[in-house]
């Protein structure tokens, strides 16, 4: 059995990812600067949302969550791993089928339900065309994550971490074509998403078959394996609604304000940068890895690998974090203040960035530390968890926004993000020491955070040093390379005096 190295793995996947996300960055750019926020880029972030908020129970999400443990723990055991995933396959395209069908003959509602402050204006019925449009899209995500899955339980991460990049390219290649043409861009945007879909379903299902994994549709069949895996995925549904709805009450909120819900888009796109790259690479990454070692009963294996995601994932993500709240309005007005995203926008699109920046750990720690519980198969304490956010984010957005606004969103989503991680920290005692970070990861947390207080202070002056370049056209691009450039050497350098990394462990996980 192929065993999977976990820095590489999480080096490729994350590899990958940043590439996704620049790709992302750079339509985003052009989303702004085209659509510009108002009628058009609400209503695709709105219509957009629906098919990636179903993304999170079927893709990636809750269905990923219960399928890959017991797919992989499958394939250590060699019980007939193909079969049992040919057969999810067919029971989660029937679903997704069904799903989709209903969705758009009752789009409307979908739309009122999660843009309620759209109804009334143009911005509801454009979002109900685009959403019918998109909605299609979840079908060959859903289906394109269960094979990522597959072949990430088999230690290949390429395929499964390039296929984002497929649809940033088609997107980007779509409105720059219109553009140019002097079509409607955001037509194009919308119809090239559904077929973004199928291009990202046709490349992980080629790489599983170049593996020698023949995973193909079956007569769907309610058997025991099924049953189990239902089981299974159930609460880890539940447990990510909980997390829609988070969303979904920050969007509400945000609706009742002009441009507020572009603006924490935009701000959502740069925090889920380093989120993307880091976090989501090593639960990728850690997921089958752990479920595999718990089948073999390697525990101290277990333990190393969970500290080890731990301690690389904050060392790389804490520095970011610190960025995001001391640099965030060079970062946005060089990013995306072009076109018809002004100033003003790139003022409140900093506030939220910063105040993102704050959660940033938290939300990385969520996905180092749900891995401990779906490698167990246990997705309910989770959920139970996730409950308890959910009260967090809707008292702290709804009452928060009647004294500060919009801005009450972007607050309420850092701080259910902690209490998150929080809860998560504290069920995962009752596993015992293979779910706990070990000596060595709680002697380097404080020398990352010294590091990256240090890292910050260096920001925070060269940033005023170079104010006056932020204004002049082409000179705020180099600016910024600059001041990131700082920051980095600055955090390098202090990671390496104070004994927060060693470069030499990075190459010695690499030959492993």
């Amino acid at each position: 059995m192929k065993p999977i190295r976990l820095l590489s793995g999480i080096l490729t996947v994350g590899g990958w990812t940043l590439m996704s996300r620049i790709l992302g960055f750079v339509r985003d750019v052009l989303i702004a600067g085209f659509l510009g926020p108002g009628i058009l880029m609400d209503a695709y972030v709105a219509a957009f949302r629906l098919p990636n908020m179903f993304r999170r129970f079927f893709a990636e999400g809750a269905f990923n969550a219960a399928f890959v443990p017991m797919f992989s723990k499958r394939l250590e055991a060699d019980e007939n791993p193909e079969a049992f995933a040919s057969l999810a396959l067919s029971g989660l395209s029937l679903v997704l089928l069904t799903l989709t069908a209903l969705s758009m003959i009752f789009m409307p509602v979908l739309v009122y339900a999660t843009a309620e402050g759209f109804y009334g204006d143009a911005r509801f019925d454009v979002t109900v065309e685009y959403g019918r449009i998109v909605f299609p899209y979840i079908f060959f995500i859903s289906l394109a994550a269960l094979l990522s899955g597959v072949l990430n339980a088999t230690g290949r991460f390429a395929a499964a971490a390039a296929a984002p990049v497929v649809l940033n390219v088609l997107l980007v290649t779509a409105m720059t074509v219109a553009w140019i043409m002097g079509g409607p861009v955001a037509q194009a945007l919308i119809w090239t998403i559904p077929f973004a879909g199928i291009a990202q379903l046709a490349l992980v299902w080629a790489a599983a078959d170049r593996a020698g994994i023949r995973v193909r549709p079956v007569r769907p069949r309610w058997t025991p394996e099924m049953k189990h895996l239902v089981s299974v995925a159930v609460p880890a549904a539940l447990a990510g609604g909980v997390v829609q709805i988070n969303l979904l009450v920050g969007q509400l909120v945000a609706s009742n304000y002009e441009k507020a819900v572009s603006w924490l888009y935009s701000a959502d796109r740069l925090y889920q940068l380093p989120l993307g790259v880091v976090g989501i690479a090593v639960g990728i990454v850690l997921l089958p890895d752990l479920s595999r070692r718990l089948k073999a009963g390697d525990d101290t294996g277990a333990r190393n690998a969970l500290s080890r995601a731990g301690e690389l994932s904050l060392a790389l993500t804490i520095p970011c974090a610190i960025a995001l709240m001391i640099i965030p309005l060079p970062l946005v007005s060089v990013l995306f203040e072009r076109g018809a995203f002004g100033p003003d926008d790139t003022a409140a699109t900093a506030l939220a960035v910063a105040i993102y920046g704050l959660g940033l750990p938290a939300f990385v720690l969520q996905k180092i530390l749900q891995p401990v519980f779906f490698a167990r198969e246990d997705t309910k304490s989770p959920f139970r968890f996730a409950l308890v956010a959910m009260v967090v984010n809707a008292v702290l957005a709804v009452g928060l926004s009647f004294a500060i606004g919009w801005l009450a969103a972007a607050i309420a989503t850092t701080a259910a993000a902690w209490v998150m991680v929080w809860q998560l920290a504290r069920g995962g005692r009752a596993f015992g020491k293979v779910a706990r970070f070990d000596d060595r990861f709680r002697r380097r947390i404080w020398r990352i955070i010294a590091a990256s207080v240090l890292m910050g202070v260096v920001l925070w002056a060269v940033s005023a040093l170079l104010t006056p370049l932020f204004g002049l056209g082409g000179w705020r691009w180099l600016a910024l390379l600059a001041l990131l450039a700082a920051g980095t050497v600055a955090y390098a350098l202090s990671g390496q005096l104070l004994g927060a990394f060693r470069l030499s462990e990075f190459k010695e996980a690499m030959r492993r």
